[in-house]
């Protein structure tokens, strides 16, 4: 008996008549019910698999029409130019300016990403940490990691090592607070201020608390280091052989 002979063009016209179906439908369209039959034929078309449904559904390249964030979907069925869900969940991290919040990108790509995240994670491929309780994802890289840190906390209007929640306050509250008293001190006290919220902060401290307050990055670098030197002028913390030498004035002779 000859053995049958499966034609991938009836597979493209299926998918160009319905855009999308699942790997069953495709074993009916070709008459099999072996699915590496079905895999080898659509790997003669440049088919594209979902990340959402598991990723049993298909469709072919020249269908997908994909968006600037590189998706597209047809009746709540998900696909991505980067592939599979690990894969979009990883290049959507790593494009963003200030990483994601898991909930935000299970919103953005209309999956569960927990899991993805997760094992991103454990495998090094993603970085995360802590933020108003929440776990932010970052890229993995080193400097691109701290940029997106810094964009998310400057995004989030509220910098300093304070958190909302604890003081029953919404974020715009606190901000309008703190601006409110940052305007009652004068100059040096600002800048002792910034200082102080810096090093409370950590790394990058410096940016955000000039970005928030409108001071020069350096004025708040000054400020930071007058408080590690005790150096404040006013009396009450200038340590013992700060400032400017005494000068001995001299006895008439």
């Amino acid at each position: 008996m000859r053995p049958a002979i499966f034609d991938a063009s009836t597979l493209r016209q299926h998918l160009r008549r319905h855009k999308i179906a699942d790997l069953g439908e495709l074993q009916q369209v070709l008459g099999t019910e072996t699915p590496l039959t079905v895999f080898r034929k659509l790997k003669q078309l440049d088919y594209r698999a979902s990340y959402t449904h598991r990723g049993r559904f298909y469709t072919l390249a020249e269908i997908a029409r994909f968006d600037d964030r590189g998706l597209w979907s047809h009746q709540a069925v998900w696909f991505s130019r980067f592939g599979t869900l690990l894969a979009t969940v990883e290049a959507f991290v790593n494009r963003s300016s200030n990483g994601y919040y898991a909930s935000e990108l299970a919103d953005e790509l209309h999956a569960e990403v927990h899991e993805p995240l997760r094992h991103l994670v454990q495998q090094r491929r993603l970085s995360r940490m802590e933020i108003e309780g929440q776990y932010l994802y970052t890229a993995i890289d080193t400097p691109q990691r701290q940029n997106q840190t810094l964009a998310r906390r400057s995004a989030e209007g509220v910098p300093l090592a304070v958190r909302s929640e604890a003081l029953q306050l919404s974020p715009d509250e606190l901000k309008a607070a703190i601006l409110l008293f940052y305007g009652l001190l004068d100059e040096q006290q600002r800048r002792l201020f910034a200082g102080l919220e810096s090093m409370r902060l950590g790394h990058g401290g410096d940016t955000l608390l000039s970005d928030f307050l409108g001071l020069d990055v350096h004025t708040v670098a000054r400020g930071r280091q007058q408080l590690l030197d005790r150096d404040v002028i006013g009396g009450r913390m200038r340590r013992a052989g700060g400032g400017r030498t005494p000068t001995e004035k001299k006895r008439p002779t």
